[in-house]
């Protein structure tokens, strides 16, 4: 069996993959910040760390301890608050329910701890009180700043030095600083805001002092892999690096950082300010959470995706085909043909293998067909019946059967007068819609595409 092998950001290189401890592989990926539904960008990150989790449980059984956060106080969330003049309660509680059912419908594995940042306020607390006394950070007027000049290794991840970084920041400006880098680890809250009592006053953690916070307390002062989007790379996981290996005087935090690339909208960046956001809920109600989950599988984890209309509808003609070979069968080890799943999640060569497995099975090879079943289970797929998914197929379609045999009744008189040009049009227009049909001897009959 091929060793897994992941592209470390930190190295810029791919690397075989050692745990610290077989017997206690550990993976944090930061989660949601619940102050809007998430959207096919955040679904990115989900599927591909649900993945790499499932390979890895695959190769260590059980001994691998998943970690993904739920960020419940931020800024981002407080604006979304008074913005919509909802509770702050009610939308975290809210969002975060959007996101557990986004999980399910996109057949995301749980993780094995799911901590919110509000019950870790302690211990973020006694973190910036400990970063305080051994000099690498400071209290100015209720904030507590990291100074960044006290950590030689600041900009290692993101592979820029102090003046390149600061030229295309956008950290938050304020004159309390001592230097325009440093970063908030405490701030104070207004009376109307979420806080907590600290010795700086009345206030609350800074977001990438909640992260450091968490993967230490499950996971360790050292553990395997950290995972996120491409746009955490600076400045958050960069803070998360230099606030915890400060703290625990150490040159390590996560060994393996992993980060999966941007999704675009018709080659333009999804973002709620160019309005092109589409919500995981629209996607799936759309597409089915089946066909959303591997149009984000499409592509490597690394590079961009562009989400758009022919992207999803060829995924759901790629997953109506293989329900077509759906059985259940016994979970086996097919790591032996995952070489390209093994090689730095190629889920791109790794469906490349389903279709040739796909086509063997087809052609009556009963190993092919187990095979075949099992890899799909493996990325996440085939998480359904046959009959259930045929029920969502049908769900799916916009038309009733009056009016598919309305049409093939039109469509049948267009032949009889020679008007070949209107059945061609009926019968695309009827494909359009989902519905494919095929003359026979003496009919025609119809059926899902």
């Amino acid at each position: 069996m091929s060793s897994l092998q992941l592209t470390n950001s930190l190295s810029r290189k791919k690397e075989v993959f050692k745990p610290i401890n077989p017997k206690k592989v550990s993976l944090y990926a930061c989660g949601p910040t619940v102050y809007d539904n998430p959207h096919v960008g955040n679904a990115r990150s989900l599927v591909v760390f649900d993945v790499l989790f499932r390979v890895l449980k695959t190769i260590y059984g059980p001994n691998v301890n998943y970690v993904r956060n739920i960020t419940d106080v931020d800024d981002k969330i407080i604006e979304a608050s008074k913005r919509n003049k909802k509770d702050i309660n009610e939308i975290t509680s809210d969002v975060t329910k959007v996101f557990h059912e986004n999980c399910k419908s996109l057949n995301c594995l749980k993780p094995t701890v799911e901590p919110k940042a509000t019950e870790h306020i302690k211990e973020m607390i006694e973190m910036s009180s400990s970063l305080i006394s051994k000099g690498f950070a400071y209290e100015n007027k209720g904030h507590v700043y990291f100074s960044v000049n006290s950590f030689k290794n600041y900009g290692k991840l993101s592979n820029k030095n102090l003046e390149e970084l600061k030229a295309g920041s956008r950290v938050e400006v304020s004159d309390l600083k001592k230097n325009p880098m440093d970063f908030v680890l405490w701030k104070p809250s207004d009376n109307d805001d979420p806080g907590w009592d600290s010795p700086w006053g009345r206030g609350r953690p800074g977001w990438h002092l909640e992260c450091s916070v968490m993967s230490e307390k499950y996971l360790g002062k050292n553990f395997d892999i950290h995972g996120g989007g491409l746009d955490l790379i600076f400045p958050h996981h960069e803070n998360e690096i230099a606030q915890s290996c400060s703290n625990n005087s150490s040159d390590s935090f996560a060994n393996y950082w992993v980060h999966n690339g941007f999704v675009t909208f018709n080659k333009e960046k999804m973002s709620k300010s160019l309005g092109n956001i589409i919500t995981i809920s629209q996607a799936v109600k759309k597409y089915s959470g089946e066909v959303v989950r591997l149009a984000l599988l499409s592509a490597h984890y690394s590079q961009p995706l562009d989400w758009n209309d022919e992207l999803l509808q060829n995924q759901k003609n790629t997953i109506d085909k293989w329900y077509n070979l759906y059985e259940e069968t016994k979970d086996e080890d097919i790591l032996d043909i995952s070489e390209t799943l093994l090689d730095d999640l190629n889920t791109p060569g790794f469906i490349a293998k389903i279709h040739e497995l796909y086509n063997n099975a087809n052609n009556g090879d009963k190993k092919s067909k187990s095979l075949f079943n099992n890899a799909c289970k493996l990325i996440g797929l085939f998480n359904t019946s046959k009959e259930k998914w045929e029920n969502i197929k049908k769900s799916n379609i916009k038309v009733s059967e009056d009016y598919i045999l309305k049409k093939i009744t039109e469509r049948t008189k267009a032949k009889k007068d020679k008007n070949f040009t209107l059945a061609d049009q009926i019968r695309k227009d009827l494909l359009d819609k989902g519905i494919l049909i095929e003359d026979q001897k003496d009919k025609t009959v119809w059926k899902l595409k």
